[in-house]
C-alpha cells in the first residue's frame, strides 16, 4: 500500500531524513574517494607532492566545484530553454504537465498537500 505525506507525516519526515542522510553520506564518500585517488596518484606522478588527509581532500573537492562547476549532471544548463518552453505553453498544457509530475513524483515533502486535498483530490495519484 502506498502512503502519502498528508496521511502519515512521520513516514514523510523519515523519508526526507533518509534522503538527506544519503546525500551527506554520498558527499563524504566522494571526499574519501578523492583522498584515496590523490594519495595513490599524485605522489607517484609529481615529485614533491604530499599525501592529503580527509579534510584536505574535501577542500580539493570543494575547490574543484568552485573552479570547474562540476557535479551538476547534464541538465542544469538548460533552465532558460525550459522557462521559454513553459511560457509558450497554454494553461491547459501546463496543468497537464503538472498532473504528469504529480503522478510521477507524488506530493511527499511538499508544502501544498493540504491545498491539494482541500480541492477534493487525493494527495496521491495512486489512490485516485
Amino acid at each position: 500500500m502506498k502512503t502519502n505525506c498528508s496521511s502519515d507525516k512521520t513516514r514523510c519526515k523519515t523519508k526526507c531524513f533518509k534522503i538527506a542522510l544519503l546525500v551527506v553520506v554520498g558527499i563524504a564518500a566522494l571526499g574519501w574517494l578523492v583522498m584515496l585517488l590523490w594519495n595513490w596518484l599524485m605522489p607517484a606522478l609529481f615529485f614533491g607532492a604530499r599525501e592529503v588527509d580527509y579534510w584536505q581532500a574535501m577542500g580539493v573537492l570543494l575547490l574543484s566545484k568552485i573552479l570547474f562547476g562540476g557535479f551538476r549532471g547534464g541538465c542544469h544548463g538548460r533552465w532558460k530553454e525550459r522557462r521559454q518552453h513553459w511560457q509558450s505553453m497554454t494553461p491547459e498544457e501546463r496543468e497537464a504537465l503538472k498532473g504528469h509530475f504529480k503522478s510521477r513524483w507524488g506530493n511527499w515533502c511538499s508544502s501544498n498537500k493540504g491545498e491539494y486535498k482541500a480541492a477534493g483530490k487525493s494527495a496521491s495519484p495512486s489512490e485516485e
